[in-house]
């Protein structure tokens, strides 16, 4: 079989590259590298099964050549930061739509998207399930991921294809190169004695291991049937961003750090448009016969050792 992933040499993109390419998926990686890297797929450039095309989805004719023959579209190209100038999650919904109208002749049986929670806004009901309405994003990333969500499920509907939408909770690992573990050990490289910390510490969400979230996505291509699915994929628990900070001194074995606080925005957010509380229902998901297998402080840990490892070299 042949698949696409779209950001393939992005964080969460390039860990489902090497599952698809171990499991004997002929993978087809589509990539402007505007934030992936070339270094995250290396592994893979001479293997017969594999090919890089570097390429923008602002150009329609360049991603209509890639999905030739492609059975499976991963469409996880974006823009990954939160706070981004709207033209930029402007420019992730153009994508989508040059990349769907390319699929009208290409065949492809199924096409799994990476949304995220922050479509859902500040959610009255936690944990939040894929029913839960209305959908109210409060930043630009999360309206461009509903936006996308919107024209996946319409382009499913009229050309006939499966689509699966991912709402990602935070997720955390090796390769990432934004976030909040990463951004810590970043200002203690430079600074040992001093984190500051935007927002008041409180912000409480759901972080989610790659592994697990690998995992999940390949267990739901597999196994979802319906026109058009929404599934959750997160953690089970919380941690909040003070116990983040906390973690990454300890894996960092420093000592005596001061905690400053920025105060942040609209009730101690680190800034407008950062949704403050979020945790995830993910029955829907467990009932694929899936279960993470670290909670969200393990995922944190294990990530900040291993963004360490690749940061302080």
């Amino acid at each position: 079989m042949r698949v696409l992933v779209t950001g393939g040499a992005g964080f969460i993109g390039s860990h489902l590259v090497d599952t698809l390419m171990q499991c004997g998926y002929k993978v087809v990686v589509f990539d402007n590298l505007s934030s992936g890297k070339i270094g995250n797929v290396e592994r893979w450039l001479k293997d017969e099964n594999f090919r890089f095309v570097r390429g923008d989805l602002r150009r329609r004719e360049e991603i209509r050549r890639a999905v030739v023959g492609c059975d499976v579209i991963f469409h996880f190209a974006a823009n990954p930061d939160v706070r981004a100038a709207a033209a930029a999650h402007f420019s992730d919904v153009i994508g989508t739509f040059n990349l769907l109208e390319s699929l009208k002749d290409a065949g492809v049986s199924k096409f799994v998207f990476a949304s995220s929670s922050t479509v859902y806004g500040e959610a009255e009901r936690i944990p939040t399930s894929e029913d839960y309405a209305p959908l109210l994003p409060i930043s630009m990333y999360g309206a461009s991921k509903l936006a996308c969500e919107a024209l996946v499920s319409s382009y499913a509907h009229s050309l006939g294809f499966k689509a699966a939408i991912l709402r990602l909770a935070n997720i955390v690992g090796p390769r990432s190169s934004h976030g909040v573990i990463h951004d810590f050990i970043m200002k203690l490289r430079r600074n040992p004695k001093e984190l500051e910390i935007l927002g008041d510490g409180s912000q409480t969400k759901s972080y989610l291991y790659i592994d697990d979230c690998i995992d999940a996505i390949m267990l739901i291509t597999e196994k979802f049937n319906g026109d058009v699915e929404v599934f959750n994929v997160g953690s089970e628990d919380q941690v909040n961003v003070r116990r983040i900070a906390e973690i990454v001194v300890e894996v960092l074995n420093l000592k005596d750090v001061k905690f400053k606080f920025t105060g942040g925005v609209n009730g101690g957010r680190g800034w407008k448009g950062d949704v403050k509380v979020m945790l995830l229902d993910v029955s829907k998901l467990k009932s694929l016969g899936w279960k993470p297998k670290y909670n969200s402080e393990a995922a944190v840990r294990k990530a900040a050792e291993h963004l360490a490892k690749e940061i302080i070299k």
